[in-house]
């Protein structure tokens, strides 16, 4: 059959007029996509050697993916300075030290947000905090979780950025003795430290080792004497006692065994009423807390932090992240917010500072003509012990959280880093991409670790991926 000139013309029209529906729709979605923010998020950064000078393409495609996010936050666990500062008698671990350029090569690599809470804010003290405060400054990078007195550690930070104003909130339950911000008054300034998230630990214990307790106590309740009970040894009018306190420690009888932590209630509700500031002064909130702490086994939170982190998200918090024990643990989707309990290590250059305080070299019986070389051999026994031998350490993912303008969760996506296992001192610790079959390794293992909470993490293309409310429907 033979169609005439005008159904063709009308057929053309309307095929037309199709094309244009379907492009006009193909343009909202990307314009959609467009508005989406996307927060690249890494853990522990222990970083003294520079980054901008690999160009193979396992760290080039690395950076990009930093550097094209529209925010991007890593855990700041070293301290910039010129060893001008005496070290403090107690230390994080190794004392952390990073030459004065350290700041740049982080904002190379895309960083515009980092933690400065962590047990090493106070290797060298409160100058050596405030130092790093202004490196950090200079190199205009926003920061969070120290400051020169307690309101300014536990105040928010803020970043603008085309797709909102973003804000981090910083703690740490891992610091040591000293470090802690102190409060201003009006007759006395405050103490330069960190925000601090205190915990109470509690130990169940059964029926015979309770009952040892309840005489270990009687015994060194009264100066070791044995004469005066220890009130915890005590029988109570309302019964046996179930609970007894030892040298700070609290064990409770129970059926089972186990421990149990509780957050500080100060601490929470200061970080509460934290979040809910910059709720109302930001379009996105992200909290960090630096917890080197477990639950149950290494892998698992401790329940302090479960409960922090969800008080967070109702508090208005968009994004919690936790980094610290340096290996990865599960994801949570909570009210449709994640929470990352240790995305692990992001760059481990825990073995190339320059030099180390003389105490350091004395407790592993070194003379005083070591050299950081001798520290660092002896520390781990030539590679056969601690961090070199742990797998785990040395592995990780860079997490890329994307958010609909709504607030929805769009997706997150997980890629698999390698840090350089096994490798020589002068190599390990930076991050690249990580090779096929190791990604497969990395993806599998935090799909396990969040299967606990109800997360799927797919494999999808050489990355984890979890999939938001709307991509999931």
């Amino acid at each position: 059959m033979r169609l005439s000139p005008p159904f063709l013309v009308r057929s053309t029209a309307l095929l037309l007029l199709a094309g244009f529906i379907i492009l006009a729709a193909a343009q909202a979605r990307s314009a959609g996509h467009d508005d989406d923010i996307h927060i690249v998020l890494t853990g522990d950064s222990i970083v003294n050697r520079r980054l901008s000078v690999y160009t193979d393409p396992s760290s080039f495609d690395l950076f990009k993916t930093i550097q094209h996010a529209d925010a991007a936050f890593t855990n700041f666990e070293t301290l910039v300075h010129n060893y001008a500062y005496p070290a403090a008698s107690v230390s994080g671990g190794a004392y952390m030290s990073s030459p004065p350029w350290i700041p740049g090569e982080l904002k190379w690599a895309g960083f515009n947000l980092v933690s400065t809470a962590n047990n090493h804010a106070y290797d060298f003290g409160e100058q050596g905090l405030l130092s790093t405060l202004r490196a950090l400054d200079n190199a205009g990078l926003t920061h969070a979780g120290s400051g020169a007195n307690l309101a300014l550690a536990r105040a928010p930070a803020y970043l603008d950025t085309g797709k909102g104003r973003v804000s981090l909130v910083a703690v740490a339950s891992t610091f040591t003795p000293g470090s802690l911000a102190g409060a201003q008054r009006p007759d006395l300034i405050g103490r330069p430290g960190i925000n601090p998230l205190r915990f109470t630990t509690t130990y169940t214990v059964d029926q015979d080792l309770f009952q040892s307790l309840l005489r270990v106590s009687a015994i060194t309740g009264r100066g070791g004497s044995g004469a005066m009970e220890s009130e915890d040894a005590r029988p109570h009018a309302n019964g046996p006692r179930t609970s007894v306190r030892i040298g700070g420690l609290e064990f409770r009888l129970g059926d089972t065994q186990g421990v149990h932590t509780q957050v500080n209630k100060s601490d929470l509700d200061a970080l509460v009423a934290s979040v809910s500031n910059a709720r109302r002064q930001s379009d996105w909130v992200i909290v960090s807390s630096h917890t080197h702490e477990s639950g149950q086994n290494q892998r698992d939170p401790p329940d302090f932090l479960i409960e922090a982190a969800h008080a967070a998200i109702d508090a208005g918090a968009d994004i919690f992240v936790a980094h610290g024990p340096h290996i990865l643990r599960g994801i949570e989707i909570y009210k449709g917010k994640p929470i990352f309990y240790s995305l692990g290590n992001f760059i481990f250059e825990n073995e190339t500072m320059l030099f180390q305080p003389a105490e350091s070299y004395d407790q592993l019986g070194l003379s005083g003509t070591a050299t950081a070389a001798d520290f660092y051999d002896a520390r781990s026994a030539n590679d056969t012990r601690g961090f070199p031998v742990n797998k785990n350490v040395w592995e990780s993912v860079i997490a890329e959280v994307s958010f609909r303008s709504d607030h929805t969760l769009d997706s997150i996506t997980l890629i698999p880093i390698s840090l350089g296992y096994k490798e020589p001192r002068s190599q390990r610790g930076r991050p690249r991409l990580a090779d096929p079959e190791q990604a497969k390794e990395i993806v599998s293992q935090i799909a396990k670790l969040s299967a606990p909470y109800g997360t799927a993490v797919v494999w999808s293309k050489g990355n984890g991926v979890i999939f938001g409310e709307r991509k999931s429907q």
